[in-house]
């Protein structure tokens, strides 16, 4: 049985062409790829590649100035916060948040819009594995190509399980029997008829957006689609702490909003979503309201009572 794609960078001693990330002393990271022959400059001093070349991971080397540094293969969080960028990367908060509620599992058959560097990408491949399937479609060109070229360095080559379309989703989308949809874009209202139309009875949409404007308008157009149950959304916040001795206290820097998620259900076909019954917030629809939702949202007082 052969191993997955990219298990074999991933463990063993390191080899040429592995990407190694070295942490100096006081934790800053470097990462390069090792190659026979070449040297590894710092401020610091210099030491030559073929040190590491066959070492074991977890390996310390010194400079010529007598600096240690620890080596190892950088984690996927490590890399795609150290990748090269075309627009900004989904943040491994989130990208753990999408594996994680969006429920991706090997084999599954996943469609992603919005590729931007390869990020999510990268993280959604690992979860599918080779015997899964994720499109991704990209509107630019040069985001595809930089996003393409770091998955591939990433995998050690071009992964199994990986189409990537050059084009928009909601013209291009052809794929049926689809398990998940992850839309990190600007308007994923405008993709709703395809992605319903894609996705399997208890598939799940996922959308990745920055403002609570895009949120609020993603969440009514699920709510007025009525193809999928209530949507959930949320966000992340990330906090470290400071261990040492009895100083044990939060960082004073953290990794605070990047996005927003929510996620919803298809629903069979021919299904409508069960009145869901709540108490509105007064004036949650107020007369200046004009998105999605709003004749429904009149008609119901308010949304006192809204399917989902």
């Amino acid at each position: 049985m052969s191993e997955p794609t990219g298990a074999a960078r991933r463990r063993g001693p390191f080899k040429v062409g592995d990407q190694v990330q070295l942490t100096d002393p006081k934790g800053r990271h470097y990462t390069f790829t090792l190659e026979e022959g070449k040297s590894f400059h710092t401020h610091k001093g210099a030491f030559p590649h073929d040190e590491l070349i066959g070492a074991p991971e977890g390996s310390v080397v010194r400079t010529t100035g007598n600096v240690a540094y620890l080596a190892l293969r950088p984690l996927l969080p490590d890399y795609v916060l150290s990748m090269p960028r075309g627009a900004a990367v989904v943040y491994p908060k989130d990208a753990g948040q999408i594996l994680a509620m969006a429920d991706i599992f090997p084999g599954a058959r996943v469609v992603e819009a919005g590729v931007g560097s390869g990020s999510l990408s990268s993280f959604l491949l690992r979860a599918i594995g080779d015997d899964g399937m994720l499109h991704s479609y990209e509107r630019r060109a040069d985001f595809a190509e930089i996003a393409t070229q770091n998955v591939e360095r990433y995998f050690g080559g071009p992964h199994p399980a990986w189409t990537l379309t050059v084009g928009d989703l909601q013209d291009n989308l052809s794929d049926t029997d689809v398990d998940r949809v992850i839309l990190d874009m600007l308007a994923p209202w405008e993709c709703l008829e395809a992605v319903s139309k894609a996705l399997v009875p208890g598939g799940i949409l996922c959308a990745y957006v920055a403002t609570t404007t895009q949120m609020a308008r993603t969440v009514e157009a699920i709510r007025e689609h009525g193809t999928f149950n209530e949507p959930s959304a949320w966000e992340t916040m990330v906090r470290t702490w400071h261990v040492e001795g009895l100083a044990v206290r939060p960082d004073h820097r953290m990794i605070g909003h990047t996005g927003f998620l929510l996620t919803a259900r298809r629903l069979a076909d021919g299904v409508e979503p069960p009145l869901r019954r709540r108490r509105p917030a007064k004036g949650a629809y107020g007369d200046d309201y004009t998105g999605p939702g709003k004749d429904q949202a009149a008609a119901s007082g308010g949304g006192s009572a809204e399917r989902g």
